[in-house]
């Protein structure tokens, strides 16, 4: 399985206030909390964060069908790894993070080794949606490959397994 999130940094920083109050307690742990404001750049670890999470999310998604998002339930690690760890019920989403300074980027999958078989994509593959959830269709083949799409201002990246 594979997830994946992109933040458009000049968007977020347009269009979101997370300096409000309580909105922080609402989406990170302590720790994660902690993390942020010891940051030497806290929009970014926010953004870092956040990715993270949500990417996580697309799997545990999938997986389950469960449509209600609570992001504090993921809980982030290792996020100064090239590869980090979200952690939900006990199951472990390893992501592996891209900052740049227009974007922060996460691909999440279950297992680690998923990562050497991680291929971008772009829309003029043949992409297929199933009770709203996407898939590849592989040519000459009735197979689906499950993708993920993630889009945010100015980006978009669709993920998938090979």
């Amino acid at each position: 399985m594979i997830g994946n999130d992109i933040v458009d940094l000049a968007l977020a920083l347009k269009e979101s206030n997370w300096k409000r109050k309580g909105y922080l307690a609402k989406i990170f742990t302590k720790l994660e909390q902690l993390l942020i404001i010891k940051s030497e750049n806290p929009d970014n670890m926010v953004w870092n964060l956040w990715s993270r999470k949500e990417a996580a999310y697309k799997i545990f998604n999938r997986n389950t069908e469960v449509k209600i998002y609570n992001p504090i339930q993921f809980k982030c690690y290792d996020t100064y790894k090239s590869i980090g760890k979200v952690m939900n019920n006990g199951v472990v989403y390893y992501t592996k993070t891209e900052i740049n300074l227009d974007y922060i980027h996460t691909v999440s999958v279950l297992n680690i080794t998923d990562f050497e078989s991680i291929k971008l994509l772009n829309r003029t593959n043949e992409i297929i949606k199933i009770e709203g959830i996407p898939y590849l269709k592989v040519a000459n083949n009735k197979e689906m490959n499950p993708i993920s799409i993630s889009n945010h201002g100015r980006f978009e990246k669709i993920v998938s397994l090979f």
